[in-house]
């Protein structure tokens, strides 16, 4: 094994002492081409090109002698670190930091970034990273080959966002440039790149200041809001299946998080929507009524949250949406429902006035691969001066979660 590995981090400003007492003593260096080129590694050091990292921990683990390991920007910020501290690696390693890519990013848009959410895209996570940028005002995205600001862009469509795409910082070639997303995919982008993503509503109040990413308390308590949040003096009421206790018992099974694509169809006035939108998911919510459009936007506007907005009629508006992870449907029956189904999101939740339309749902779901449960949810309001019942909703809720993920999701 290795005697020391030191991770040097690099963002092109001078070497440290530390970094360059430790190239110096170096027997090993393993990093990307304009690493091993810097004057200060020694000629007679063996020299690994970095690929995989796992491969050259394996080699660093067989190595005697001392070895460096150069990674771009901060190597504990998504970096190498982590991989080479594995126990299968038996190393541990000295860290020489540097400013890390995202905060180079941020320093070259002359933007803060507290209140920004940072993910990493690659083939395997893209999805969930393009959710997250829907979801948020202020987003950085650590790119991958196969993974960039092209890809970023085709998947954001219908959605308009701003990017400051940042390629190769630090080095001689360091550009930055400023595109909307609809025209990412027209260019050809330099690896390494690191994509800040701006757009949307404002979110939590610039000065809030105590987390860093978004401010998790910004608005009223409660993973569901009163009722008449969504209705009186904002453009209607409720609409059927959209009461407080069933919208609370429709998150609780579908679970919406940051990194999930949530689709709403029949939104209504928008209340179940903005709510899966509070929680960090992104939302696309769907209604074939424009007045019910307009209340969802007029929601989404009020409890400062960004959701896509589709007018049509489903399940035809159906087919060219992204892949959902969880489905609400709150209108139209049978039909969308199972068409919902055939997209295979991986729980879906809807509600019947009776049972004989909930066992025709329930049937439908399974026959689909879900596993289906059914409650009888019944909710009385009362006016605790005089005690009184004031008004009663019985409604079934059903909720299917697909018993096997395909391999592709």
């Amino acid at each position: 094994m290795a005697d020391r590995v030191t991770v040097i981090g690099w963002d092109g400003s001078p070497l440290t002492a530390a970094a360059r007492s430790a190239l110096g003593a170096a027997t090993l260096v393993a990093g990307a081409p304009h690493h091993l080129a810097l004057p200060e590694v020694t000629p007679a050091a063996e020299r690994i090109r970095l690929g995989s990292v796992a491969l050259a921990a394996r080699r660093i683990a067989a190595h005697r002698g001392t070895a460096v390991v150069f990674a771009d920007g901060d190597p504990g910020f998504f970096g190498v670190v982590r991989t080479l501290r594995a126990p299968e690696f038996g190393l541990e390693v000295e860290v020489v930091p540097a400013v890390s890519a995202v905060a180079a990013a941020f320093a070259r848009a002359g933007m803060p970034w507290d209140d920004a959410q940072v993910v990493v895209a690659h083939r395997r996570t893209l999805r969930r990273a393009v959710n997250v940028c829907r979801a948020h005002t202020k987003v950085a995205v650590l790119t991958a080959p196969g993974a960039g600001p092209a890809e970023l862009g085709l998947l954001l469509e219908g959605v308009h966002r701003t990017f400051v795409v940042c390629e190769e910082l630090g080095t001689a070639h360091e550009q930055v440039s400023v595109v909307t997303s609809d025209k990412a995919a027209d260019h050809s982008w330099r690896d390494p790149n690191v994509v800040i993503v701006i757009g949307g509503p404002a979110g939590a109040a610039e000065d809030s200041g105590w987390i860093a990413g978004r401010d998790p308390g910004t608005g009223p308590r409660g993973w569901v809001q009163p009722d008449e949040s969504y209705g009186g003096g904002h453009g209607g009421g409720l609409g059927e299946g959209e009461t407080e206790l069933l919208r609370a018992a429709q998150l609780a099974r579908l679970g919406p998080r940051v990194g999930d694509l949530v689709w709403d169809i029949g939104c209504g006035s928008g209340a179940f929507a903005t709510e899966a939108a509070r929680a960090g998911a992104a939302v696309i919510a769907v209604d074939r009524d424009p007045a019910a459009c307009a209340r969802t936007d007029g929601a989404a506007r009020r409890f400062g949250v960004q959701l896509q907005i589709v007018h049509g009629d489903a399940p035809h508006i159906l087919e060219n949406l992204p892949e959902p992870d969880v489905v609400r449907v709150g209108g139209g029956g049978p039909a969308v429902v199972s068409a919902v189904a055939d997209r295979r999101p991986q729980r879906i939740v809807t509600h019947a006035a009776t049972r004989d339309a909930a066992e025709r749902v329930g049937r439908d779901l399974t026959e689909h691969g879900y596993r289906v449960e059914c409650a009888l949810l019944q909710s009385v309001e009362l006016d605790t001066r005089a005690w009184t019942e004031t008004e009663r909703s019985v409604v079934f809720l059903l909720s299917g979660e697909l018993v096997r993920r395909e391999a592709s999701r």
